[in-house]
């Protein structure tokens, strides 16, 4: 405790205030491996479903196809405008996500239809990139395609 005397002679007492910081511990992470066996990165689970992804882009040629720079590309991630992952020790997001010059206006809502179905964040990638048999297509092919309410229709399903 500090003390301090006023003009008047009063004795004020301040207590110290002790700052701390505490750091994230990042720890190293294994790059996207094609295999049988899912990887972690970052809290997403990567599963067979990507293997249907076949052109990836890095988030450098994203800020360069949507002229955008790269911290909003990363902003977009964040605010799950656009899905990355790792892959081959590299951040990439999947080609078909851009689209004419900006990024897929129906994941976001998409995605945040699957979390409020109760899946996370790589479940709900998982199910997009998983051919569902009443669609005969996946999801995110059907979102490409245009079909945006019965892909919610079927996520918000998947709550009951």
């Amino acid at each position: 405790m500090a003390k301090l005397v006023s003009r008047l002679g009063l004795v004020i007492v301040k207590p110290r205030i002790h700052i701390s910081f505490r750091f994230k511990q990042y720890r190293a992470t294994p790059s996207l491996n094609l295999g049988a066996t899912p990887q972690v990165w970052q809290s997403l689970l990567v599963s067979e479903a990507l293997k249907q992804v076949t052109n990836w882009i890095t988030v450098v040629e994203a800020a360069e196809q949507l002229n955008m720079p790269i911290g909003k590309i990363r902003r977009l991630i964040e605010e799950h405008s656009l899905i990355a992952i790792k892959v081959d020790g590299v951040q990439k997001i999947p080609a078909d996500l851009i689209a004419t010059g900006e990024p897929l206006p129906s994941l976001k809502g998409t995605i945040f239809v699957l979390l409020d179905s109760g899946f996370h964040l790589s479940g709900a990638i998982d199910w997009l990139y998983t051919v569902e048999d009443s669609l005969q297509m996946t999801p995110m092919a059907a979102l490409l395609a245009g079909r945006k309410a019965e892909i919610r229709r079927l996520a918000q399903a998947l709550a009951l």
